[in-house]
């Protein structure tokens, strides 16, 4: 039976809305609430506000009245606030998958040690994609409601099939005079291959550049070994034609972070800085392909990662300081979580996870996965997360499979154990592949999770020193 509203008023003051609290450093408590609101507060204050007698007039009081963690006599529209905030963060599900992976090749003129994607040999041209393929993956993505479509083509080294991305990037602008849809495009490549003829292509169809830089040169080179030695050159150059043929916001520059990176964090900022960018991901090692090889690529813990991140927010907010405007992607990606009315569209960081919903990747051989580290675990032999094959399966099928269903169900982290309760919920995500990758559960025990490590130690710096450094929250709140 349901009752009026009114019979659950609180008679002691005031009322208290959902919320999850945990402890944010030895002295300091943080409470949040599902729609992304934050208030930290000592102990003594959160005792206080559970049993109800935290007093009107103090400033915690009416911080947690703004940000909807409390009702009373004079709230008036806080619950239906509360409500509206809650839909429009999760309104972007309603959009369905707007990224679209399609790995045009998985050969690769680069040997990194720490390949996720366990390339293969350049002269392998089994390993590329059909033309076949290529129109029944055109076919799924325009099957989507996405007003927002992004194609990004990833590899091994996909300018190594360059004439598979001209085919798709003129066949998908002829389809979408249909659709009308907006249309976006990506190439994540080495650069080495990049000519004058593709950049021509790229500026007439719009299409933006992704690239690998490690850092300085010695560290660059010693990690993405090419014929000749000279990758970091080879970069430089073409990051310099790319910038003159389509622009200078045309191209964005990844790093991965590995065990000789730990030591140099400064060093590896400084290069972007001297080669002009703005922005910088401080982005981990991931457990996949070739990076798990012991004699490949030697790992680290995350707590030696969580100290390269520190340092180099740390040596960001120095940089922006004396001037030079740059940010830290993945930092930028959680102010999102954190302060924007709509949460952030990262697909590792959503509930459910992005897996299929977010973004779908087509593989070389046809097979479609529901996300990009899901086809790198099945090169592995883990196909946990492979959803279908474009030759035999139809888009409804796959988009409905009970395997897509299944791991959607099982990564809200609202119903998850160890998650349901903890105050950083509203900012993290699930990761299954990460889980299935190194603890063989997708869903994972969460006292035994890199990931979980990784999300809460950065969480808790983050809200520490916009807590308490004015001005690294006056250059944070710029990243939102």
């Amino acid at each position: 039976m349901f009752h009026d509203r009114a019979r659950y008023q609180s008679s002691r003051g005031y009322q208290l809305a959902p919320l999850r609290f945990s402890r944010l450093d030895d002295a300091r408590y943080i409470a949040t609430n599902d729609v992304g609101e934050y208030v930290v507060m000592p102990r003594e204050e959160l005792v206080e506000f559970i049993s109800h007698s935290l007093p009107a007039n103090r400033p915690t009081y009416k911080a947690l009245k703004s940000r909807h963690f409390l009702f009373d006599e004079h709230s008036r529209v806080a619950l239906e606030l509360l409500a509206l905030k809650y839909r429009t963060r999760a309104e972007q599900l309603a959009n369905f998958t707007g990224l679209h992976i399609f790995v045009v090749t998985l050969r690769c003129d680069h040997s990194c040690a720490y390949c996720q994607v366990s390339r293969q040999a350049e002269g392998r041209l089994e390993f590329d994609m059909s033309q076949e393929h290529a129109d029944r993956a055109l076919d799924f993505m325009f099957r989507g409601p996405s007003p927002t479509l992004k194609v990004e083509f990833q590899g091994g080294e996909p300018l190594l099939h360059f004439e598979r991305i001209r085919y798709i990037v003129e066949r998908a602008k002829a389809l979408n005079q249909v659709h009308g849809r907006d249309l976006q495009f990506v190439i994540a490549s080495n650069l080495s291959r990049l000519t004058t003829e593709v950049l021509d292509f790229c500026r007439e169809h719009g299409v933006l550049l992704s690239t690998s830089l490690d850092g300085p040169e010695d560290l660059h080179n010693a990690q993405r070994p090419v014929r000749g030695g000279d990758s970091h050159q080879r970069t430089l150059d073409a990051i310099r034609r790319a910038r003159q043929a389509l622009g200078p916001d045309a191209i964005s520059a990844l790093m991965t972070t590995t065990q000789a990176s730990l030591g140099r964090v400064e060093d590896i900022i400084d290069e972007y800085v001297r080669q002009g960018f703005h922005s910088i991901f401080l982005r981990n090692l991931s457990p996949y392909g070739f990076a798990v090889r012991p004699r490949a690529s030697r790992p680290y813990d995350v707590e030696a990662w969580v100290e390269f991140y520190k340092r180099g927010l740390a040596h960001i907010l120095r940089i922006n300081e004396q001037g030079y405007p740059l940010q830290e992607e993945f930092t930028a990606i959680l102010m999102q979580k954190i302060f924007s009315p709509r949460g952030s569209n990262y697909v590792d960081l959503q509930s459910p996870a992005g897996l299929g919903i977010g973004a779908l990747v087509y593989n070389y051989d046809g097979a479609v996965y529901a996300s990009d580290e899901g086809r790198m675990l099945a090169e592995m032999g883990d196909f946990s997360f492979r959803l279908g094959h474009l030759s035999r399966d139809s888009y409804e099928s796959i988009m409905t499979s009970e395997t897509l269903l299944a791991h959607l169900s099982d990564t809200m982290p609202e119903g998850v154990p160890m998650c349901s309760d903890c105050a950083f919920l509203p900012c993290c995500g699930a990761d299954p592949v990460f889980h299935q990758a190194t603890l063989k559960d997708a869903v994972g025990h969460k006292a035994f999770s890199a990931f979980c490590k990784k999300q809460m130690s950065v969480l808790r710096h983050l809200i520490g020193l916009l807590e308490d450094d004015a001005r690294a929250r006056d250059i944070l709140m710029g990243w939102r």
